[in-house]
């Protein structure tokens, strides 16, 4: 059975939590993570469902996140969308409701909403960490992953003055982009279906705006979640019936304790 299958499985298999003891194995031998006692279950299945179970690719993973942790404290010790809550509001950012058809996650973020005056680079980087962690907690996504839009009409010499090397470096390090140039409704056709994307960007589904403050509401209702997850991202997190994702289905998607 290769890892794709097993991806497929849910999440109280018994053969996820071979899997997944084998990987807290590795976790707990290494080195890096001497000062990390516990990795639960539900942190995890995240990195293996994200390598298709492959337990080297997986351990690679996790340490890269542990090491982005550590080295940025100044973005991911605070996980509280109420801290930017203003930019938020600006409709800077969206994940949208529907996934493309790979089944990956959709999200935008409108670098013109983004007034450098009001906002540093670190709180922008922050929403985008806040939201990565609550994504992440969805089984859909740990199997088909994100994609993400940056939408860069009206950056200007501001925005570029807040991002200073170490931070593109930190920034960098976790995209992998394509770019595309004015006729973007075109091309971006290419990527997604028309009702994934909101009408402004050559799509059939809610605007914009309507994404971005439905997210920001997701967000704000999982501050108790993310709270959680920043103070103990490796141990266990207690998902409840609202801060669960519900799928377009209409189905919860739990993650197994332990």
């Amino acid at each position: 059975m290769n890892g794709a299958q097993l991806s497929e499985f849910p999440d109280d298999s018994e053969l996820l939590r071979a899997a997944v003891s084998g990987l807290r194995r590795r976790a707990l031998q290494a080195g890096e993570l001497s000062a990390v006692s516990t990795f639960s279950g539900k942190f995890l299945v995240k990195f293996l469902r994200a390598r298709d179970f492959d337990e080297e690719l997986s351990l690679k993973l996790l340490l890269n996140y542990q090491r982005w942790r550590r080295e940025s404290p100044e973005i991911s010790t605070c996980l509280s969308p109420s801290s930017v809550i203003g930019l938020l509001n600006t409709t800077y950012h969206a994940v949208l409701p529907q996934r493309d058809h790979t089944g990956s996650r959709v999200l935008i973020y409108r670098i013109g909403q983004w007034n450098p005056k009001d906002w540093t680079a670190i709180q922008v980087f922050r929403v985008s960490l806040i939201t990565s962690e609550i994504i992440s907690t969805e089984a859909e996504t740990q199997r088909r992953g994100l994609k993400v839009i940056f939408d860069l009409q009206g950056w200007s010499l501001g925005h570029a003055l807040q991002i200073n090397p170490s931070l593109a470096k930190k920034i960098s390090s976790v995209l992998s982009i394509n770019m595309h140039g004015a006729d973007f409704h075109d091309t971006l056709s290419d990527f997604f279906s028309p009702p994934v994307l909101p009408p402004e960007y050559g799509g059939e589904g809610p605007n914009i705006a309507e994404a971005c403050q439905d997210w920001t509401l997701r967000l704000l209702q999982s501050e108790k979640l993310l709270q959680q997850i920043s103070n103990h991202p490796t141990g266990d997190i207690t998902i409840t019936p609202e801060d669960a994702m519900i799928s377009e289905e209409g189905e919860t998607e739990p993650l197994f304790e332990g």
